[in-house]
């Protein structure tokens, strides 16, 4: 089966400046954009030595002394591509060109309430803004994607995210010490990408946990989504799995009335050096029969996911795509399902000694 799963890409030149200069940067950033061909006009950061030493690896014309000197010296038709931390996104945001396209780190702020600023500054100052969720256009999800719409699955109702992993935290050192971040940093990918294939939820049940031996704030979560009374909606992540390789796990399965599919999610494990992802798909024969297919896809969630959202910011901004796929307005909504968790993690569970 021919599965189309690549991103389409724009068909203007939108030279690319990068505000920020962090490890995502180095590792997905610039080599998604280097395979796409993008044209990365000039990078800053705080710290400039990072971006000086990014724009000689990369061979990046310019490097700016701060964001103001970015805008003053930037083409009319620049994408900015901010890769900070949530605390800076609205300071960034207010020195950008009204009507700039700009797409964001996610996720968008360290709770509801700055969501719903970032939203409020990006609509008054007209920003064609969209924030970096790329799962939804890694090469598994896109094929799932495909044949979901394609209607082979029938009526999807079991989704699945599975993760059992040992995340090295340490990589992380400006979120390790976050006060939210497990969902926030991590399952909020897996909301997000519930929510392109589903929608919204009716409610959450969640919580998220700390391991007793690991000064971080949570780092395991349990997540059910309300779709309805024929849909199993679910995440579960555990990235505390420090016993070795041979029970390490990520995969997320669909599962619909006349099919499934079941993707590993590769780079989870191992990281950040990943091992392979597999897509397998099992739809119904003529005879009600079921047989699992494997189908080998180019590329993975990093570094290739990257270019599938800034190729639709670009392919909207220049009007060949009709949706912002990512809009900061629909990702609004998947700042209320994390905020939700939070507050049902917070309110906690029935107490038998109610009852």
């Amino acid at each position: 089966m021919n599965i189309p799963y690549k991103p389409l890409l724009p068909e203007t030149k939108q030279p690319i400046i990068i505000i920020g200069a962090s490890g995502i940067v180095k590792d997905a950033h610039l080599p998604a954009y280097k395979m796409a061909g993008f044209s990365v006009f000039g990078i800053t950061n705080r710290t400039i030595a990072k971006a000086h030493d990014l724009a000689k690896e990369f061979e990046i014309q310019h490097v700016f002394e701060n964001v103001a000197d970015a805008v003053k010296n930037a083409p009319s038709n620049a994408v900015y591509d901010i890769t900070v931390l949530p605390d800076q996104y609205i300071e960034i945001l207010e020195q950008l060109p009204d009507g700039a396209a700009v797409l964001i780190q996610k996720p968008m702020g360290n709770d509801l309430a700055q969501a719903r600023e970032i939203v409020e500054v990006c609509e008054r100052k007209n920003l064609v803004a969209a924030i970096n969720f790329q799962l939804r256009f890694s090469p598994f999800v896109s094929a799932a994607r495909y044949l979901i719409n394609e209607g082979l699955l029938g009526d999807l109702y079991d989704f699945e995210f599975k993760v059992t992993v040992n995340t090295p935290w340490e990589l992380f050192p400006l979120i390790k010490e976050h006060p939210r971040l497990e969902i926030l940093f991590h399952s909020v990918h897996y909301i997000d990408c519930i929510r392109s294939f589903l929608g919204n939820p009716k409610s959450v049940m969640a919580k998220t946990a700390k391991h007793p031996l690991k000064k971080l704030s949570s780092s395991r979560s349990t997540i059910i989504l309300d779709y309805g009374e024929d849909k199993h909606v679910v995440i579960n992540t555990n990235h505390d799995h420090h016993f070795g390789p041979n029970h390490e796990e990520g995969y997320i399965k669909w599962e619909g009335t006349k099919g499934a599919i079941k993707a590993k999610m590769g780079l989870l494990m191992n990281y950040p050096d990943g091992l392979p992802d597999i897509f397998e798909y099992a739809i119904e024969d003529e005879n009600g029969q079921y047989e699992w297919k494997k189908i080998n896809l180019e590329g993975s969630w990093f570094p290739e996911a990257f270019i599938g959202t800034m190729s639709n910011l670009m392919r909207f901004k220049e009007g060949s795509d009709s949706k912002l796929l990512a809009s900061v307005q629909d990702v609004l909504d998947t700042m209320k399902v994390v905020e939700a968790c939070y507050i049902s993690n917070t309110n906690g569970g029935i107490s038998l000694a109610e009852l």
